[in-house]
């Protein structure tokens, strides 16, 4: 009788293996793509406002909820149940000045009519704005929506990320630009300058209003410039004047 390895269980342990690690490669998470889909303005506008929008509003059903149970506790919960409801009118400010179409109307507003609306729309308090228009500029023809919605960007995200600190617009005219400066002390630089260079939209709300500044003061034909002082940031908007 002739002795003989026998070979069935080595073969039967390698195919166990092999299923094994197929098993394995299809249940393993794959990675991502490097390089992910840019969004558009008016998808990072609705991921900014679904994700933004949840944590004031569920603050503020649970202040009302409080309310309705222990109304006594009104005097500390009422101011609360305000600043998020001024958060959220914030946010959707944000949102209307940031998306929407292009309007242009038969005939041209006053730059003036558009500042008064603009800083109506902002929400700054009159204690924290000053307006300054030198010479004709308030006169100056304004025929497109985006230079509303760029004033109310610029005033909005100064009301929202400024801590509380002074703002001073000031408005000139010159041969051929109009010039929109805002300067505010307390902002870091970095970080908005940061936003001004953007290419794309953001994937959130932070940063969106002065992204959407820059995309429209570039699709007029104008320019957006900054200057630190190391005490104040200075942006300026240069915008033809045709």
């Amino acid at each position: 009788m002739t002795l003989s390895a026998d070979t069935a269980p080595a073969s039967r342990s390698r195919s166990l293996l092999l299923d094994l690690a197929g098993v394995l490669r299809t249940h393993l998470p794959r990675a991502r793509s490097a390089v992910e889909e840019c969004p558009t303005p008016q998808d990072a506008l609705l991921r900014a406002l679904c994700h933004d929008l949840s944590s004031p509003l569920a603050a503020l059903e649970a202040t009302l909820r409080r309310l309705e149970r222990v109304p006594e506790d009104g005097a500390e919960l009422v101011p609360l149940a305000r600043q998020q409801t001024a958060w959220l009118s914030s946010m959707l400010r944000t949102a209307t000045a940031t998306g929407g179409t292009t309007r242009r109307g038969p005939v041209p507003r006053l730059l003036r009519d558009v500042l008064v609306a603009s800083v109506a729309a902002a929400g700054l308090p009159s204690s924290q704005l000053h307006v300054e228009v030198r010479g004709d500029a308030g006169e100056v023809g304004v025929a497109d929506a985006r230079v509303q919605r760029i004033l109310t960007n610029l005033l909005e995200n100064a009301h929202r990320h400024g801590g509380g600190a002074a703002v001073r617009l000031v408005v000139t005219r010159r041969p051929g630009w109009v010039d929109i400066a805002l300067t505010q002390a307390g902002v870091a630089a970095d970080r908005v300058s940061d936003h001004l260079r953007a290419p794309g939209p953001p994937v959130d709300l932070t940063g969106l209003g002065l992204w959407s500044v820059q995309r429209q003061t570039r699709e007029l034909g104008g320019r957006v410039l900054w200057e630190d002082d190391g005490s104040s940031l200075r942006l300026i908007i240069q915008l033809p004047d045709r």
